[in-house]
């Protein structure tokens, strides 16, 4: 009988970035060999418990007893940044409580310093010399040996051979105009993701906007406001296929002030479309790698951009992604790590 692997988080099967790449490990871990079994607070999982989501109210805290209750039978479980960020911290330590000398990978999307609203949270992430931490970039994996906890990098992989949408094909499906730009911005809508920029973009480029992500954090109101005193059309609306969204449009708009990652950042290059970016920090690191981007803040190149149709940058990009992010490695990148603790199904 196959080992089993569970995949613990606050939320899973959804179209947040977390849960997004939480899928994918759960592919790789199956092609391994491992069982999997998933174990959240919200979402569509094999066990449920409330207390885990982030917004779970602390009477309703959950409780060591049910934790160990729904990992009982797991050989080894994956942390899906649960044990990284306090958006629960009464979850974070009852989690890391019940995994105390077991096998475990906490996996790290964010950490608390990276974040303005963690800036004053005193500790880092728990450690048990029974885990290992991974993270999705080597700044945080640096930021981590700060702190005495040794990490290994595993950077975010993605279907680099999916079937590219013509133009309009996408817009037929959505029903959107064949004779406007349209500008996307593949984000949730919260601060740190700075729909403003993207909004001015398609403004400057006369291009409709969508935004594809829900407001979390508080943000509603906010966005309401932009939306509203938008001096182009908005699309404000999610999308289960980003095939198709990234086919429809002329380009993508990505101008977080954080992330852990940036998975636009990388689909866009898959499925050939130009990125319009603002800085942050990892995005240094994913440059090396040797990707070419427009600035968001710069109309001016983008239009020029758009009006040369710059099909030899495309193809460059397209072809950095398929070199170094490729889903097709990961199990191999997985079992290694697993192979190093001792862990097999």
């Amino acid at each position: 009988m196959s080992g089993i692997a569970a995949i613990v988080s606050f939320r899973l099967g959804g179209t947040d970035g977390v849960s997004r790449e939480a899928a994918k490990w759960e592919d790789a871990l199956r092609a391994l060999g491992w069982r999997v079994v998933t174990v959240a607070g919200q979402g569509p999982v094999d066990r449920c418990l409330p207390g885990l989501a982030i917004d779970a109210p602390m009477r309703a805290g959950v409780q060591a007893d049910e934790v160990a209750a729904a990992l009982d039978d797991a050989d080894v479980v994956v942390v899906e940044n649960l044990c990284s960020l306090p958006l629960n911290p009464w979850a974070l330590a009852v989690v890391a409580g019940v995994l105390e000398g077991r096998p475990a990978v906490l996996r790290h999307h964010d950490l608390p310093w990276q974040r303005a609203r963690f800036a004053d949270w005193p500790e880092p992430p728990p450690d048990d010399p029974a885990w290992a931490h991974v993270t999705i970039n080597r700044m945080s994996e640096r930021e981590l040996a700060d702190r005495g906890i040794r990490a290994t990098t595993l950077y975010n992989a993605f279907d680099v051979h999916v079937p590219l949408l013509a133009k309009h094909d996408a817009r037929a499906a959505l029903g959107l105009d064949d004779n406007r730009r349209v500008v996307l911005q593949p984000t949730r809508a919260i601060a740190r993701k700075n729909v403003p920029a993207g909004l001015r973009l398609a403004e400057e480029l006369d291009a409709v906007f969508w935004l594809t992500g829900p407001a979390e954090e508080g943000y509603g109101p906010e966005l309401a406001s932009l939306l509203d005193g938008a001096t182009v059309p908005v699309v404000h609306r999610p999308i289960a296929d980003m095939a198709v969204a990234y086919g429809a449009c002329d380009v993508v708009a990505f101008p977080s002030t954080f992330e852990g990652f940036g998975n636009p950042v990388i689909e866009a290059a898959i499925h050939r479309r130009p990125l319009a970016v603002a800085w942050y920090p990892v995005l240094d690191e994913l440059r090396e790698f040797g990707f070419e981007w427009l600035p968001v803040d710069s109309p001016e190149a983008v239009r020029e951009w758009l009006e040369v149709d710059d099909v030899a940058g495309l193809d460059h990009n397209q072809r950095v992604a398929r070199q170094h992010f490729s889903l097709a490695a990961l199990p191999e990148r997985l079992g290694t790590l697993f192979e190093a603790q001792g862990w097999r199904p």
